[in-house]
This record gives C-alpha cells, sequence and structure tokens, in this order.
C-alpha cells in the first residue's frame, strides 16, 4: 500500500496550485505495524522557519493500514515544501518524495512542494480551450503590397528560396535577406486560419528592426516598413477579431539592437543615442562597461545591448501611460508574449502586468521560460512568475519534451511524468492557457526532430546537408507528427502550431526552420488532419475545463482522460511493438469515436502506431 501520492485524489485533494485561504485535504496511509501514536505534517514556505501541523486518526483502511489527515491552508502565496513525520515506539519515522510523487518511508527523500497563489490572481477566458498560431512574419505570405521607407542595404529574395545561411552569402551582415512577408499577407490567409479553428495568432517581432527576425528593435513604436503600417496592423486585429482571432505580439524588453534610435551605434537615426553620448536619454538604460565600445550584450551578441529594466525612465517608456504596452493594445492587439521573461526582473514584470490589465482586462501576459516555471530561479532569486502579479501564463517546453520524446522514443512513464510534474505545481488558471508548442522558431521543425537526425553539435554545413528527409523518414515522419500533434492537441493548455507544420514542412534549427510557407506544397492529408483535431478541440468543453486523468501507462503506451462536468474525452496512443490491451470498463461501451479505434467488450486494442480518441456524454 502506498503511504502517500501527491497524483492521486485519495491521498491528496486537490492536485494543483491552491489560492491563500484554500484547503488542501492531505491524508497519508500508514501501516498499523509501525504502532504510530501521532502524525505531523511538516511545511516549510521558503525562506521561513518550518511549521508543524498535527494530523489526526481518521480511521481504518482495510486490516493492515490507517488513515492520518488534515487540511491545510496558507494566507501568503509562495513556495510551500512539506513531508510527514510519524511518532513510532522505535523513533521518528520520515515520509518524503522518492520520486514521481510517491511518499515513502525515507529519511533522506526529496520535498513534497505546495505552490499557493493569491486568490484574486485570474488569468483570460477567451483562450480556454482554443488553438494558437504562430507566424514568422516575414515567412508566411506576402500581399504584394507597395512598401515604403524600406532600407535599400535589405537583400530582397524571391519567395521560396532558400534562406541564406552561408556566411559568404551574408556579404558580413548576418540575418538581412528577406523574402517580404508582410501584414496585409496575413490578412489575407485568416480564412484559412479559421478553417484550422485558430482562435490566437502569435506573431513574431513586427517592430522596426534591422534583422529579418528583428529581435534586435530599433523602433518600439513603429512597425517595420517591410511588414506595413500601424494600419495595417489595426486592420488585421479588427478582421481577426470577425473569426473571433485575436493577435499576440512579441514584446523584446530585455535588449534592442546596437542599430537603434536608442542605442544608434552606426549613426543611421537621427536621434542621439547611447552609443553616440553619455549625454543621450537613452545612455542609462545600458550597462556600458568601457564606454562606447565595452557594454554588456543579450549571450554576447554585440548586435543586442542589454537593457538595465529597472531603470526608471526606461520602466516609464514601457509601462508608461502612454508607453509602448498600452500604444499596441490600442492598436486592437489581444496581449504580449514576453521574450526571455526569465530574463525580465521583478520589477520590470511588477509594472508589465498593472499596465497591461489597467489598459486592457482580458489581455494575455505569456512569457517565454523553458524550465518549470514554478521553480526557476533567476537574477539569484526563485521568480514568482504565477503568484499573482506576473505572468497569467508560459511557453510550455516541459510538455513539448515529453510529447516529443515520447512519440520519438516510446517512454510512456517519463511522459506521464512531465505531464503530471506542470499540472501539480501550476495554478489551474495557467495550466488551461500554457502554450503547448511542439515546434517554434528557436528550434527543429517537428516533423524533422520527430524523423531526422539531431542537429545537436553540429554547424549549418550539416544542418543543410541533412535538412530534408528521406521519402521514406518523410512518411515515417507525417505518422509520428499526427501522433504528436494528437497529444498535443488534447493535453491541458493550448496547441501552438508553427506556420506550415501543419502541412508537413521540415527544417533545421535557424534559418532552415525559417522558410517560406509553401503555399503551392501543401500535404493535403496532414493538412485534413490538423482541420480535425481543430474542430474537435473546439468542439469539446473538456478540453477548455476538464482535469486530466491518467488512465493506462505501460512501457510505450499510455491512456487519459480529460472529464468536466458535462463528458469526458479518452487519448490513447500504442507505440510498442506488441498490440495494447487497455481496459476501460462498461462506461466506455457506448462511447462515440472521434477518431481511431473503438473498444470491444469494454477493453480498447490498438496496434503498433495507433491510436484512439473517444468521448462520452454524462
Amino acid at each position: 500500500m502506498t503511504v502517500f501520492d501527491s497524483r492521486k485524489t485519495e491521498y491528496k485533494d486537490k492536485i494543483r496550485a491552491i489560492a491563500t485561504e484554500e484547503q488542501v485535504r492531505l491524508k497519508i496511509v500508514v501501516p498499523r505495524s509501525i504502532s504510530c501514536s501521532g502524525a505531523v505534517l511538516c511545511i516549510t514556505k521558503e525562506g521561513e522557519e518550518p511549521a508543524y501541523y498535527s494530523m489526526f486518526w481518521a480511521g481504518m483502511c482495510g486490516d493492515e493500514n490507517e488513515y492520518w489527515e488534515l487540511h491545510f491552508s496558507a494566507t501568503t502565496p509562495g513556495l510551500y515544501f512539506y513531508h510527514f513525520e510519524l511518532e513510532t515506539p522505535w523513533g521518528k519515522s520520515f515520509v518524503r518524495n522518492v520520486g514521481r510523487g510517491i511518499g515513502d518511508f525515507a529519511p533522506d527523500g526529496a520535498e513534497f512542494q505546495q505552490t499557493v497563489y493569491d486568490k484574486a490572481f485570474t488569468t483570460p477566458d477567451w483562450l480556454r480551450g482554443g488553438i494558437i498560431y504562430q507566424i514568422f512574419p516575414d515567412r508566411f505570405h506576402n500581399s504584394g503590397t507597395k512598401k515604403s521607407g524600406v532600407r535599400t542595404t535589405r537583400v530582397m529574395r524571391r519567395w521560396g528560396e532558400e534562406p541564406f545561411w552561408r556566411e559568404e552569402q551574408m556579404n558580413g551582415v548576418w540575418n538581412n535577406d528577406y523574402f517580404g512577408g508582410d501584414l496585409k499577407g496575413i490578412e489575407e490567409k485568416l480564412p484559412y486560419l479559421a478553417d484550422l479553428n485558430i482562435t490566437c495568432i502569435y506573431l513574431n517581432p513586427i517592430f522596426e528592426a534591422n534583422s529579418n527576425h528583428r529581435y534586435d528593435t530599433a523602433d518600439y513604436e513603429i512597425i517595420d516598413p517591410l511588414l506595413g503600417t500601424e494600419e495595417d496592423l489595426r486592420s488585421l486585429c479588427r478582421a481577426a477579431k470577425k473569426y473571433g482571432i485575436r493577435i499576440l505580439l512579441d514584446g523584446v524588453f530585455s535588449h534592442t539592437g546596437c542599430d537603434s534610435k536608442y542605442f544608434n551605434k552606426f549613426q543611421h537615426y537621427d536621434s542621439l543615442g547611447a552609443y553616440n553620448s553619455k549625454e543621450s536619454p537613452y545612455y542609462p538604460w545600458y550597462k556600458f562597461t568601457d564606454y562606447p565600445d565595452g557594454y554588456q550584450s543579450w549571450w554576447g551578441i554585440k548586435l543586442l545591448p542589454e537593457i538595465t529594466e529597472e531603470n526608471e525612465d526606461y520602466r516609464r517608456y514601457i509601462c508608461g501611460k502612454d508607453g509602448v504596452l498600452r500604444k499596441w493594445l490600442r492598436c486592437g492587439i489581444g496581449g504580449w508574449r514576453l521574450d526571455v521573461a526569465d530574463e525580465l526582473p521583478d520589477v520590470f514584470l511588477d509594472e508589465l502586468r498593472e499596465a497591461v490589465k489597467e489598459e486592457q482586462p482580458d489581455a494575455l501576459i505569456l512569457g517565454e521560460v523553458w524550465e518549470e516555471a514554478t521553480t526557476k530561479v533567476a537574477y539569484g532569486e526563485r521568480r514568482r512568475y504565477f503568484l499573482g502579479a506576473q505572468l497569467d501564463t508560459v511557453m510550455n517546453y516541459p510538455f513539448a519534451e515529453a510529447v516529443l520524446n515520447f512519440v520519438r522514443f516510446g517512454n510512456a512513464d517519463a511522459f506521464l511524468d512531465a505531464v503530471m510534474t506542470v499540472i501539480e505545481r501550476y495554478p489551474p488558471q495557467v495550466t488551461s492557457l500554457l502554450m503547448n508548442h511542439i515546434g517554434t522558431h528557436d528550434t527543429e521543425r517537428a516533423i524533422t526532430r520527430l524523423a531526422g537526425e539531431s542537429p545537436e553539435g553540429y554547424g549549418r554545413q550539416w544542418q543543410y546537408e541533412h535538412n530534408t528527409l528521406s521519402d521514406e523518414d518523410y512518411r515515417k515522419g507525417i505518422e509520428l507528427l499526427k501522433l504528436a500533434s494528437l497529444l498535443q492537441y488534447t493535453l491541458p493548455g493550448v496547441p501552438s502550431v508553427y506556420y506550415g507544420d501543419e502541412i508537413g514542412l521540415q527544417g533545421m534549427k535557424d534559418p532552415f526552420n525559417r522558410a517560406c510557407m509553401p503555399w503551392d506544397n501543401v500535404n493535403e492529408k496532414l493538412l485534413r488532419w490538423y482541420r480535425r483535431l481543430g474542430e474537435i478541440r473546439r468542439g469539446c468543453q473538456a478540453f477548455a475545463e476538464g482535469a486530466f486523468i491518467p488512465v493506462y501507462c505501460s512501457h510505450r503506451t499510455v491512456a487519459y482522460k480529460r472529464v468536466c462536468e458535462n463528458s469526458e474525452v479518452l487519448c490513447a496512443v500504442n507505440l510498442d511493438s506488441e498490440l495494447a490491451r487497455i481496459p476501460l470498463g462498461n462506461d466506455w461501451q457506448n462511447c462515440y469515436t472521434l477518431l481511431g479505434n473503438v473498444p470491444v467488450n469494454g477493453t480498447l486494442y490498438l496496434e503498433q502506431g495507433r491510436y484512439s480518441l473517444l468521448t462520452i456524454q454524462k
């Protein structure tokens, strides 16, 4: 008999973070043979002294075990770590975490974690149950609209050509090749996105910059002229709204470009930049070590000088009453994705949330955090993204790794552990909005990750040589991508599709993962699959608010349910070489089959590589 399991409701009635003043019931199962005369919960709020709470005897569990339990609540937000201590005739016994939420007698085991957030913490409702579509603006669609104010030094390419990757192609200037994708082009493709049931478009940076990725902001106050105008953005937001779609902009606030009106290293701007004079109003924004050429830069890249976000003037410029955040919210956008959110200090994130929510209460604040976000440490401090005063949610890299590794390598235990770790630690209003991607502009394409060779440790020449899958690997990749997207669309959170993944676009890392959208070379079968997933997701309330309940886990086979008040959905995937037999019981005899196999006499049979998506109404 398990002593304690923090991931099962019979031991812990809320498998998630809790709000301040909200009670969680904790119950342990103790063998009668140890003659326990008393049990306590030892819980420590991070940075404070331990507190001890007596548990009460709650009856027998069969003939050989007994229950001890209590209800715990906290008045202040934070991370709380706990274990149990038992009094026996032989001294104290300690019940700690021996892995995957299991509590056992282990004096040297780990602590359990309980996240407590402010009870006033809310997140936007409009994205729950939705689907995100990520667009790298230069490469999605070119409307052909004539542009003005574009630098003549930009290298314009023909749509569909391979992005420059050789140093000699760059002529000394990296990321200076452009294909002319624009905001009007995105607006023209809104019907296509609506057919995918998209509810949110996340755009990589669109402000004026001097690289095609535009993470080297030159001016936060204007749209890059090659993408269009401010009116084009307003038009896109208006048109998208008619389809029930909102626009999420990428906010790059930890650094700017050195070729910007703020730094102005090459004097391309009329402003007095920080590099030009210590009298510049922007000089205090940057971190000079040996003026003017010695300055701290993002990851040591001199093109990207770091900002001092604690600077009051900079915070006012971004977060103030007429600052950058509010300016673009007033244009009609639905919120912000924060680039490298873990490199933004608390004082900046606190003010950012205050400004965004005051201007538009239902605007989304989504942070780029690659690790598990409740335990993230940066700036020498534990971050407090989800305690109620900063982010609404994050890009869900733990889920991305879990899905891709499971589909490629088939470790069902590791998959469920990764999913349950996030569910157990995050506030539910955060979990329901997690950006569940399986590929972005920073990673290999999903199909390449699943069926190609790993580019780790290899340079661009090797990646170029291995950028295109063989016909056999491509066919295999399509089938694996279908399985990965099935999981992605049914897990807690919001699936995010990187433009082109839905039609089979392949590619290694930057710049190969940023190729033009091949509108004339679409894998129609895969596109129909994504459209069907979108229909299913938007039609099932369980995906918006349903609990996640593991059903079956064995070697390379997994099944789980999403359960809400009116319905249940079951997802099962078998990657094992043998037939999987998943017992479901009589409740699923009259289920409706959304995808894949149907159960027979209470058992779901799945061959290798097969899947099933079932639903029942309560």
